[in-house]
């Protein structure tokens, strides 16, 4: 890299605090979790706290996996009516699991199977109006109208708060059903057990084989109100082998259950007011779930609690105040919001947590205690969620790496997480993404965690030969075809985390692992086809595989959740590198407009679930293309990079429920939005260059953790004025491209001027644009 970044000493400076933090502003009013739960966005808009360990939210259907990709969530915001509230839940996923310790509370007659939503009444599945529901940071409610149930949810950390207010003089229960799950199948629980303990608390665990195999998740509930009777049933039938018959192995039972398909029943006779219901999880214990539940779950007042989960969102989206227009503040809120769903805290209160071996480990390092967290969509997310967490919480960045060292030197196999929940690995997408998690914020100033341990870390998950092919990766520099499904993109990928990795270990003064690395990084020309001009995934004997297609996206291809001409633009470390491989800025230039001006059928991605969002071939509902439309920049064409933007922010965003394009993706889709209505974006995490976009909102204000306040501000913002004009930081013109890492650390404000018609010379210098692995030909 040409410029080289801040020195160590500098960003202790910077990130040390100048005075207190802002008060938290009452920004959690601006948010709407309904956003994203209709459509293909998968989130979810039931009550939970940031980075939350429960994510308690209502349920409408759980088909089996074959047919549940639009339940990722649980919730379609299309249908009308609800199998019960359940306790965990992914945001924005494209694959899925969970759905965990479902409960439904009945007045009336119970109904032990959920039945079929277009026959009322045939189970105790319940009907629902949108009218009568209320989404807010931390709270959800909604009328059960076939009950007349009200119900209420809110959460703390580790436990899930109910309150059902139920109709005068009908027999009050509550239903708890440990079979169905989120992307289901039959022989998905392979065990639970179900007990009431002496002091009413009951307690249980679920073990199930699903995108985590063998993932056990424990639980302990209490009620507000003493129980009248209950009843636990064991409902597998037609068992093999029974065993001898005795307590806890009948069809019904009062005390205790164990099995595959249980159901427990609560009864509490009439009720003169509300049934409050708290129930706290555990990856580990029933044990550990109690001392959860007592901790995190003290007493027994809803509305402060509440109150309490409403306090921690607007402390978490304090950190940017922004003006702009009711919609518009929305939809920033929100998507800030869904920034900090995961990933999630998955500890309990004693420290001890689940690792990828599926043995109960304690959150110290030599560092002394830290939290752990879980839920790495770490395809998604190292690109801009994680870099937006490092810029406003550096505190919890180092949290997370810590969790993610933890999880290597307890994996069986010694790597970091790929995609990984509650401590376990599903091996679900490609590359190590957890390397530029670390590396970037490293090279940011984030400190408080072990960088040799870090990196020791790194080098192993870059040099495991058995994963992805690794081997042959090591051996010929790309990934071959013929051994490894989606290789063109692999070895792409494989290269940038090779980048990233070597940065770190420059920084950290180690020239023999940077060198190493460094030349890996170029491994994205061993799939390059000058001939065609696109990536594409070579043979073992160096060959590129025949037939091509630029147009072909199928799974097994030579690219992950994608065509040729979607992943031919990620070099996102040696983009000068890749202008001059297509020929020069005005060809890199022309072939980035065919790209979004293109005029593609969707049908032809109909088996492709993921690809949504097209403008041309331009998919915004997939990750490969959301550094793409910053491309211009390097190209010296920073004018159409202010044209897509716009583009893709007036199509693909709006404040419904349906209103992202795509899967959420841990907040992947949501990060994009934060950090281009704020006018730059990290194009390359592991670098501490943002490249510059235009802004979305007339102002916008960063109250970093140092104690500074970094403003980007717009002048003539409007329909009417769409191009950037002139930049300004302090005052002073800004004619480069991008924006460092340490001159917002530094406070002060950047100033965009807008315009009705392009500036096509601002920016346009091959010394204005981002720094590159290769020299900008002039």
């Amino acid at each position: 890299m040409r410029r080289h970044l801040l020195a160590s000493a500098l960003l202790a400076i910077l990130l040390s605090p100048l005075a207190a933090p802002a008060l938290a502003a009452d920004h959690a009013d601006a948010v709407d979790p309904r956003i994203g739960t209709g459509g293909d966005g998968h989130t979810y808009p039931g009550a939970t706290v940031p980075f939350g360990m429960v994510q308690l939210s209502p349920d409408t259907s759980m088909p089996d996996f074959k047919h549940a990709y639009k339940w990722a969530a649980g919730y379609q915001y299309g249908d009308g009516s609800l199998l019960g509230f359940s306790h965990t839940h992914f945001s924005g996923s494209g694959h899925s699991d969970l759905g965990d310790v479902l409960v439904m509370p009945i007045s009336g007659e119970v109904r032990l199977e959920p039945g079929d939503p277009a026959q009322p009444g045939s189970g105790y599945r319940s009907r629902f109006s949108h009218q009568s529901e209320q989404a807010q940071p931390g709270y959800y409610a909604v009328t059960l109208q076939d009950y007349g149930v009200r119900a209420e949810l809110t959460a703390s950390r580790r436990v899930g708060w109910h309150r059902y207010s139920f109709p005068a003089g009908k027999p009050a229960h509550l239903l708890l059903d440990l079979r169905p799950s989120i992307y289901d199948y039959p022989g998905k629980v392979l065990w639970a057990n179900l007990r009431v303990r002496a002091d009413g608390t009951v307690t249980g665990c679920r073990l199930t084989r699903g995108w985590a195999p063998g993932r056990e998740l424990c639980f302990a509930m209490r009620f507000s109100q003493p129980l009248v009777s209950r009843t636990l049933y064991q409902r597998e039938t037609e068992l093999p082998y029974k065993g001898f018959k005795g307590p806890g192995y009948q069809a019904q039972d009062q005390d205790a259950q164990n099995g595959r398909a249980l159901e427990g029943v609560f009864d509490f006779g009439t009720l003169s007011k509300p049934l409050l219901v708290k129930v706290a999880i555990s990856p580990v214990s029933e044990a550990n779930a109690i001392a959860n539940l007592d901790q995190d779950g003290a007493g027994w007042d809803f509305d402060a609690q509440r109150s309490a989960a409403t306090a921690a969102w607007n402390k978490a989206l304090a950190p940017i105040d922004v003006d702009g227009s009711a919609e518009q503040r929305t939809g920033f809120y929100t998507a800030l919001y869904h920034t900090m769903l995961a990933p999630t805290l998955s500890m309990d209160v004693n420290g001890e947590y689940r690792g990828p071996d599926h043995q109960v480990h304690r959150a110290h390092d030599g560092q002394g205690d830290f939290e752990f967290y879980s839920s790495w969509s770490l395809w998604d997310v190292y690109r801009a969620e994680e870099p937006l967490m490092v810029l406003l919480r550096p505190d919890l960045s180092t949290q997370l790496i810590r969790s993610l060292i933890a999880a290597r030197e307890a994996s069986p196999f010694g790597i970091l997480p790929v995609w990984a929940y509650q401590g376990l690995e599903t091996w679900c997408m490609t590359g190590y993404h957890a390397l530029p998690v670390i590396a970037d914020a490293y090279l940011k100033g984030v400190r408080g965690f072990d960088a040799d341990r870090a990196l020791q870390a790194m080098v192993a998950s870059a040099s495991y030969g058995p994963y992805g092919d690794l081997a042959d990766y090591m051996k010929l520099g790309y990934v071959p075809i013929d051994k490894e499904v989606e290789a063109g993109s692999k070895t792409q990928e494989y290269a940038y985390d090779d980048w990233s990795l070597a940065q770190m270990a420059k920084a950290m003064g180690r020239s023999d692992i940077a060198a190493t690395f460094q030349k890996r990084a170029g491994n994205w020309r061993n799939v390059w086809d000058a001939k065609t001009g696109f990536m594409r995934a070579r043979l073992s004997d160096g060959k590129f595989r025949e037939p091509f297609d630029p147009a072909s996206a199928a799974y097994g291809s030579d690219y992950t959740e994608a065509n040729a001409w979607q992943y031919s633009w990620y070099v996102p470390q040696d983009v000068a590198g890749l202008v001059r491989a297509m020929g020069g800025d005005a060809r890199f230039v022309a072939k980035l407009d065919q790209l979004f001006d293109a005029k593609v059928d969707p049908a032809l991605f109909k088996d492709v679930e993921d690809i949504t969002g097209l403008i041309g071939w331009y998919a915004h509902g997939n990750e490969p293309s959301h550094h793409i439309a910053y491309l211009y920049d390097y190209a010296g064409a920073p004018w159409k990079t202010q044209q897509r933007l716009k583009q893709i922010m007036d199509s693909q965003y709006h404040a419904r429920p349906d209103g992202l394009v795509g899967n959420d993706d841990l907040g992947q889709m949501s990060a994009w939005y934060v950090f281009t209505a704020l006018g730059f974006y990290p194009v390359t995490p592991a670098s501490d260059e943002y490249a510059i976009g235009r802004p979305f909102l007339p102002r916008a204000t960063i109250h970093l953790p140092n104690g500074r306040d970094f403003t980007v501000s717009a002048e003539h913002l409007d329909e009417a004025h769409p191009y950037v004009g002139s930049v300004s930081l302090n005052g002073k013109p800004l004619d480069r491209v991008y924006l460092r890492h340490g001159e917002i650390l530094v406070g002060g404000e950047l100033h965009f001027v807008m315009q009705a018609e392009p500036n096509r010379s601002w920016g346009s210098a091959t010394s204005a644009r981002p720094a590159s692995m290769s020299v900008y030909e002039k």
